[in-house]
């Protein structure tokens, strides 16, 4: 009898009558998924080209993350970071040694990585740099995506994010994102961070300026400031590296991970930083009951694997060419541009031909998920598992649509 109910659009009325409306999805109800594809409650199979946010780079069910899952499942799944359980030091260590870093801070979801982040930048800067008490700041980028906490909107430039939820925490100076300029401008003796996505995400795959990144890093080293990026979209594999900071050869002091780290199963979320800034932290100063619980741990640490090998990195950056090339090709057809890197791309169609959601809602009509951001722009950001074929079909899918 329920499976008859959710054959029916009655499925996407009940979930939107008794569910907070902070989301408006495409009204689609899946119901299983394998791969690069989802299939919904009426057997209807889509390509999925949003991954979870980038929190299904491995793909939907990937047998050696799901193996990892099932195995822990049967043994532990939390003890509070009260004791230490057997999959933490492997975390740690491969994830530490993944990042080039000393340490690592676990915890669950990318906004309490940023949290995490902005807390340790603020210590750092009082115990290390010499702050005075209280006057800490932050510099960060307009157009900025790092979550939702009210910590975390008072910095946001997202009227749809911020509006209502003030009164709003004080310590950040924003600036225009790949302006170095203003960037050095508004970095004073109290400064204690920088922080930044190296491509911004929910602003709609926004690439910085060449050389912006390794000015920023310059910058802070010089102005003796944390360089922290925030990696939870663009990094582990997304844009064709490990790291999209990689991509304009520059080591950040801070990494915020978070997303694909989980594998897609769990959420799971990482500090990763060297022993003189995260070992300002001391027992009792910062924590989380399920951060880096045994089952996170297990999974993450086959995450940490998969990208050791590079198989991913590599697929990302070559099948991205594809379907960035692809994509080209429909400019002046309906795009009006295209960016990106790796398998993360965004979307500007034209604004007199439709909005971004009819735009996102056609593509599902033609079997193909994807999510729109800022007006008539959307994002592509396929399972690094996709095909050539499967790409080429999802583009195929867009000329479609921007043909009518």
């Amino acid at each position: 009898m329920i499976e008859d109910m959710l054959r029916t659009p009655a499925a996407v009325q009940d979930a939107e009558r008794h569910t907070a409306h902070n989301y408006h999805p495409l009204p689609v109800v899946i119901s299983s998924a394998e791969g690069a594809w989802v299939t919904d409650v009426d057997g209807r199979r889509y390509l999925d080209c949003l991954a979870g946010y980038s929190a299904l780079n491995f793909g939907h069910r990937h047998p050696t993350l799901i193996a990892a899952a099932h195995a822990q499942l049967d043994r532990l799944t939390l003890t509070s970071r009260a004791f230490i359980h057997d999959q933490f030091a492997d975390f740690c260590r491969e994830l530490a040694a993944l990042c080039g870093k000393d340490l690592v801070l676990p915890m669950n979801t990318g906004a309490e990585a940023v949290e995490t982040g902005i807390k340790v930048a603020r210590k750092w800067g009082y115990q290390v740099k010499g702050v005075p008490a209280g006057q800490a700041n932050i510099v960060v980028a307009e157009g900025n995506f790092h979550g939702r906490t009210t910590t975390i909107v008072s910095f946001s430039t997202d009227e749809d994010a911020r509006a209502d939820f003030g009164p709003y925490t004080p310590g950040f100076r924003i600036v225009p994102y790949g302006d170095l300029a203003a960037l050095t401008a508004a970095i004073d003796e109290h400064t204690v961070a920088v922080l930044l996505e190296p491509i911004q995400g929910e602003q709609g795959v926004v690439v910085p300026p060449e050389g912006y990144l390794p000015g920023v890093r310059q910058l802070c080293t010089e102005r003796n400031v944390l360089f922290i990026a925030d990696e939870i979209q663009s990094g582990l594999g997304r844009t064709g590296t490990t790291f999209a900071c990689e991509l304009d050869g520059v080591v950040p002091d801070m990494y915020l991970l978070g997303k694909a780290l989980g594998g897609g199963i769990v959420p799971v979320s990482a500090v990763a930083a060297d022993a003189d800034v995260l070992g300002v932290l001391k027992p009792g100063q910062h924590g989380s009951t399920f951060g880096g619980n045994p089952l996170a741990c297990a999974v993450a640490t086959e995450v940490v694997r998969l990208l050791a090998t590079g198989e991913f990195q590599r697929r990302s950056a070559e099948l991205g060419e594809r379907l960035h090339a692809g994509l080209r090709a429909l400019l002046g057809k309906g795009l009006v541009a295209v960016r990106g890197r790796g398998l993360w791309v965004g979307l500007d169609i034209d604004p007199a031909l439709m909005s971004g959601r009819e735009a996102c809602e056609r593509l599902m009509e033609r079997g193909v998920l994807a999510k729109d951001t800022h007006g008539s722009t959307i994002r592509l950001a396929p399972p690094l598992v996709i095909t050539e074929a499967e790409i080429d079909h999802a583009v195929a899918q867009v000329a479609a649509v921007l043909a009518g």
